[in-house]
């Protein structure tokens, strides 16, 4: 935020209104709630906690937040919704996006349903279970300060006639001076809505009674520049067993970017090469999931798999040679069945990473533990086991491939650096790459060790004490880390920097945005969140030349596929916007290598590939915004048509008229909110 912006006066007036204004919305809300047509619907962008990120419109996302929350006696006491930190449920109906949370024993309801055409209705019910002293429960707004720079605040139909503009301490002054209270930053009124007006946006809030309001001037400061508005729902004081409903009309306005869209791509520059996506194959369940496995393998272009080592069932006791009991036949089913997968992609050709999530008692310190009371996840190896360890797991490589003909690619303990379910410090994960590395390559085993495969791409200083240690480099095939909780641009080239480092390919080995998702599974059916995860995996190809993403899974569990059983859907197996997504991902060519894209727009995020030896071009793009003209830039003389292909909530990989080129340009429009891709025709 600009030092301009914090000497801005805040200026809140009261307007002159009446419940005649509440109504008469309303009761359009009411006229027009029942016309079909997708055209005169605003769709409201919800996280399955309960967050708003905003309204689109034509494609184009209004942006402003959203949480619930309870504050306390203060400012400083706010519990609010997130990514997380509750437990919430979410579906949806209709026009209806529902969820249903807790926020310390407070139970909050919320009905989000889109309406007209930039207006959607929030309904919100709140429960409280026990007596509480402070504020109350609220719905709390926030406005980016970026997006509403120098924006103007009104009240509507207040009940003070005037509240003075709010100042804000110059950054000039430092550290903020122990007399100044947070108090200094907010007003409170009662109020029937608010108007937020800046120069291309608008968003006004409105409710049928008197509220009351808390307004919190943004600060850097107190490390949030956004200035929030608090409507109350539940306020002051409860007892327990109380509760309250309240309604609110939200209502946007802005421009909406058409404005050309410039992109380039150099494919005199190649990068590294890109294998293609992959998936995951953890069975979890034995009777969907092999359903979901086929249709996946019959019907998108597969390049890796990783599966899992069944540790804990493979040796159980420690006594017991797991090699010698599988030689004799005793070995069982869940290993079995990991091994036939493990299998499965070998004969395909397709390589192999094999991950450990559970490890057997004897094999760890402690009692087993999922997350214990201190939110501590997994547990350490046991360094007194550390002989029996390595030779338990490197068994299972000798008679993976004594009995079935496999050798997988690499190894690795699933998120590690969290405890998922093996925890590890970085200085002991580059221990135990030396250690198991030592051990396969002295059974004459091809499979390396996989570094990393982070939980996080946030998490790198994890694999930091591999990389300074040289006697680590020659087991080490590839490093990983999974894309839960999203990563920006500069942490996806931190992590490029690293496998060039190494000199070994760069590999996402789960690709997904929520870790949670299963507990809300409506989720994968959203717009949003299909398009939030084909965005990641089009700018880890950009930025950080991936050599493959494996998709979490291609099984039942976070399925692209809907029906035949999959979080209780019926019908026959379907794809989702998600699975033509990643069927359009896979159209890249064989032999491809990423060339670099810029792009003279935010909101669009692309990739380009070329297959030098057949001179065939793909370039993926992802608009997040409304649609827009597009120059495309780079292409050599002998490419002259492409073919377009646009996957969306509404159409699946659907092709398009071909896309002429000229001197090395295209010119098309890129449609709304959705994924494109374009191949050169030879």
């Amino acid at each position: 935020m600009t030092q301009a912006t914090y000497n801005q006066d805040l200026l809140i007036q009261k307007r002159i209104g009446s419940n005649y204004y509440f109504l008469l919305i309303f009761s359009l809300l009411l006229l027009f709630s029942e016309i079909s047509t997708d055209k005169l619907y605003a769709q409201a962008e919800m996280t399955p906690w309960g967050n708003l990120n905003g309204i689109r419109i034509d494609g184009q996302l209004m942006k402003f937040g959203t949480n619930m929350c309870l504050i306390g006696p203060s400012m400083m006491d706010v519990k609010a919704t997130a990514r997380e930190k509750q437990h919430p449920s979410y579906s949806r109906n209709g026009k209806k996006q529902i969820v249903k949370t807790e926020i310390s024993k407070f139970a909050f309801t919320e009905i989000v349903q889109d309406t007209l055409d930039d207006m959607v209705k929030i309904n919100i019910e709140v429960a409280a279970a026990v007596d509480t002293i402070g504020a109350g429960a609220f719905i709390c707004f926030e406005f980016p300060a970026d997006e509403f720079l120098g924006a103007i605040i009104k009240l509507i139909d207040s009940t003070a006639s005037r509240l003075e503009p709010i100042p804000l301490i110059p950054a000039s002054m430092g550290k903020i001076p122990k007399t100044v209270r947070l108090t200094d930053f907010f007003v409170q009124a009662s109020v029937k809505g608010f108007r937020v007006e800046s120069t291309t946006r608008s968003i006004e809030v409105s409710t049928q009674g008197l509220t009351e309001l808390i307004l919190l001037k943004g600060n850097m400061q107190f490390g949030n520049p956004n200035n929030r508005i608090f409507l109350g729902i539940l306020p002051g004081h409860t007892q327990d067993g109380q509760t309250a409903e309240k309604a609110f009309l939200v209502k946007v306005s802005g421009k909406i970017d058409r404005t050309p869209v410039k992109i380039s791509f150099d494919p005199k520059n190649p990068g590294r090469e890109f294998d293609g996506f992959g998936g995951n194959f953890r069975i979890q369940n034995d009777t969907l999931d092999p359903l979901v496995i086929d249709y996946c393998l019959n019907n998108l272009n597969v390049k890796w798999a990783r599966v899992e080592m069944p540790w804990r069932s493979w040796h159980p006791i420690e006594s017991i040679n797991p090699l010698d009991a599988a030689t004799a036949g005793k070995i069982a089913d869940n290993v079995r069945i990991a091994m036939e997968m493990a299998q499965k992609f070998s004969r395909r050709h397709i390589p192999i990473i094999m991950s450990i999530w559970y490890p057997p008692a004897w094999a760890i310190l402690g009692e087993l533990n999922i997350r214990d009371t201190n939110g501590i996840f997994g547990n350490p190896l046991n360094p007194k086991k550390m002989r029996s360890i390595i030779k338990s797991i490197g068994d299972y490589f000798v008679y993976l491939k004594d009995s079935y003909g496999v050798e997988p690619d690499l190894f690795s303990f699933n998120e590690s650096d969290l405890g998922i379910n093996v925890r590890m410090t970085g200085q002991e994960h580059a221990d135990f790459i030396k250690k198991l590395g030592n051990y396969l390559a002295s059974k004459e085993l091809k499979t390396k060790m996989l570094l990393g495969d982070n939980s996080d791409a946030t998490t790198i200083d994890f694999i930091e004490p591999a990389l300074q240690d040289p006697a680590t480099y020659r087991f080490i095939g590839a490093i990983s880390f999974h894309t839960w909780r999203g990563c920006d641009n500069w942490t996806l080239s931190n992590w490029a920097d690293a496998s060039k480092e190494l000199n070994v390919p760069l590999i996402i080995g789960e690709g997904g945005t929520d870790a949670q998702a299963f507990g809300y599974p409506d989720i994968f059916y959203e717009p949003s969140f299909a398009m939030d995860e084909i965005d990641i995996y089009v700018r880890s190809c950009n930025v950080a030349h991936v050599k493959s993403i494996l998709q979490w899974q291609l099984t039942a569990d976070y399925s692209l596929l809907t029906g035949g059983g999959t979080y209780g859907t019926k019908g026959p197996l379907q794809p989702t916007q998600r699975f033509w997504n990643m069927k359009q991902f896979g159209l890249v060519a064989p032999d491809s290598y990423i060339l670099p894209v810029t792009i003279d727009k935010e909101g669009i995020s692309g990739a380009a590939f070329s297959d030098v030896a057949n001179g065939t071009y793909t370039i993926h793009l992802v608009n997040q915004g409304a649609s827009r003209p597009v120059i495309l830039n780079g292409f050599p003389d002998n490419v002259k048509e492409l073919q377009i292909y646009v996957t969306d909530n509404k159409q699946g990989m659907k092709e398009g008229k071909r896309v002429h080129v000229s001197d090395g340009i295209a010119k098309f429009t890129l449609e709304a909110f959705g994924f494109t891709t374009l191949i050169s025709v030879k």
